[in-house]
């Protein structure tokens, strides 16, 4: 004889009451449910007290997660304080909770602080690429290495104007302002190529190294002078900065600080620079700019 063989189960019927009617935990427990025997069938009257046990607990009102992984996002705002210092209280906060986490645990600062990073180690290199290439551009115009160092050496002075107004004015370093540094390195270049440039054809010409570059200051101190103080000028209403304008006066003020500094260092230096680094080249004949190099 073929018998069939059922397990034991208890299956739990419950009809869902209105909505209104559950309005508190003891509404909710005694919701009727009724549950039957398999074998029987017959239904088993009982309430949802019988069956369940109910307790009040707290859970994560938004489940996020990251590569399967459970993520718990903390969101902040910041007001009257600048992202960058913000960021250094945060990152050392989390470096000692890095400290107390289990393994597999781990902070991660996300947001607008990741983005400023990113945003300044991208303008770090670029600045960092155009200045070669500007200097490699200037080896290959003048033919030698010397020349370009002298205006390079330039730059450090437009750093610390850069720096120096920023600190001055209360103004943090941001984008803003690293784009107005840039603005500032371009021009000092030019003012000190314009310089280097006419001292480089009257040593050429066969005038001695010192005489060439008290030459140079003396003639091109009126366009170099006019250049720094046309963009000073104009970059004053922007550097005052109204209520939403503090971004276009951090630029400004950055362009404005390099070429304070920039333009005493491009008129006094950099003939000095140019006069104790070619002085060797007085009685070398000019017979072209390869033979200048080479002789």
């Amino acid at each position: 004889m073929r018998r069939n063989v059922t397990n034991f189960c208890m299956t739990a019927v419950t009809e869902a009451p209105q909505e209104y009617r559950v309005n508190s935990m003891n509404a909710l427990v005694n919701t009727p449910v009724s549950t039957a025997a398999a074998f029987t069938g017959d239904p088993v009257p009982g309430m949802l007290s019988n069956v369940a046990t109910l307790q009040r607990d707290s859970i994560p009102a938004n489940a996020n997660q990251a590569n399967i992984q459970p993520v718990y996002e903390i969101y902040a705002n910041v007001q009257a304080r600048d992202l960058g210092s913000v960021s250094k209280n945060i990152y050392s906060i989390v470096a000692e909770l890095q400290k107390q986490l289990s393994p597999g645990n781990s902070i991660e600062v996300i947001g607008q602080i990741q983005s400023m990073n990113d945003a300044f180690d991208n303008l770090s290199i670029g600045l960092l690429f155009a200045a070669v290439f500007v200097y490699m551009l200037m080896v290959v115009n003048y033919q030698n290495f010397g020349d370009p160092f002298v205006v390079i050496l330039a730059l450090p002075a437009t750093f610390c104007g850069i720096f120096t107004m920023l600190f001055v004015t209360g103004t943090t370093l941001s984008v803003p302002s690293l784009m107005g540094a840039i603005m500032a390195i371009g021009v000092a270049s030019a003012n000190s190529i314009l310089l280097v440039t006419f001292a480089r054809e009257q040593q050429l010409a066969g005038t001695p190294a010192f005489d060439a570059a008290i030459a140079a200051g003396r003639t091109r101190i009126r366009p170099v002078l006019m250049t720094a103080a046309a963009m000073i000028v104009g970059m004053i209403p922007m550097a005052i900065g109204g209520a939403g304008e503090e971004q276009n006066a951090a630029l400004a003020r950055a362009v404005i600080g390099g070429l304070l500094f920039a333009t005493p260092t491009t008129l006094c230096v950099v003939p000095y620079l140019f006069a104790m680094l070619r002085k060797g080249n007085d009685s070398k004949p000019a017979h072209g700019v390869f033979a200048e190099e080479v002789g």
